[in-house]
């Protein structure tokens, strides 16, 4: 089994709308993670979004399901949207990285693992490879606003050396020579690691979340930075 990575740029079509990219993403072999998840994961939503919100990977229950945010952050992350005043229907949802990552741990039959699969953070060689993704994606959507969920995300698109504890909740300027056009990024938490979280601890962690996407919603009301 091989565990080059290639990066997906060739497999990535020079035009079309979301779902021809959606079409050329199910093939994508551009990193090792395509050989053991069931599926590509690619976003979901309207090709004319206001806002994309970009998380870090899909999870088990996505890697099934082929949607982003099937689970209970997808849950989470719509409730806390509705509450900061950004209607979930105007959200496009993807991730920095299409494939779940995971290892198996548990049962082996037959010299198989079959045990329960736990996530494992996607590489820096994995987030690049699967960058132009997600790039093509925002070309394609234009959105007023680009929220990531985590530090995956945000340095998928910010770079690696971004701080999330330093800068969360600001709104940054991308400007990236593979972009038509600069965008507004803004960075949060990620909604996965509010909802792992007690009740009495998960209060105060959805209450930050929901300081973040106030702040993109007053900026998107306005149409500024501020």
């Amino acid at each position: 089994m091989t565990t080059r990575t290639t990066g997906a740029q060739r497999f990535v079509p020079p035009a079309g709308g979301l779902e021809r990219l959606r079409e050329a993403a199910s093939d994508c072999e551009g990193c090792p993670l395509f050989q053991a998840a069931e599926r590509t994961v690619f976003g979901a939503g309207d090709e004319r979004s206001r806002v994309v919100v970009v998380g870090e990977q899909p999870g088990s229950v996505e890697d099934h399901e082929g949607r982003p945010y099937a689970d209970e952050a997808g849950e989470l992350l719509d409730g806390a949207l509705e509450q900061a005043g950004i209607d979930p229907a105007q959200v496009y949802r993807t991730y920095a990285v299409k494939h779940y990552k995971f290892v198996r741990v548990g049962t082996t039959t037959h010299g198989a693992s079959v045990g329960r699969r736990v996530r494992l953070k996607p590489s820096r060689g994995e987030r690049e490879a699967c960058r132009p993704w997600l790039l093509a994606e925002l070309n394609t959507i234009d959105p007023e606003l680009v929220i990531c969920l985590g530090g995956t995300a945000a340095h998928s698109l910010l770079g690696a050396e971004f701080q999330v504890s330093a800068h969360r909740g600001v709104v940054h300027l991308l400007a990236a020579p593979e972009l038509r056009r600069n965008l507004r990024v803004m960075v949060t938490m990620r909604p996965e690691s509010v909802a792992r979280l007690r009740e009495s601890d998960r209060r105060d962690a959805f209450a930050e979340f929901l300081v973040d996407l106030r702040h993109a919603a007053e900026m998107l009301r306005h149409g500024t930075a501020a």
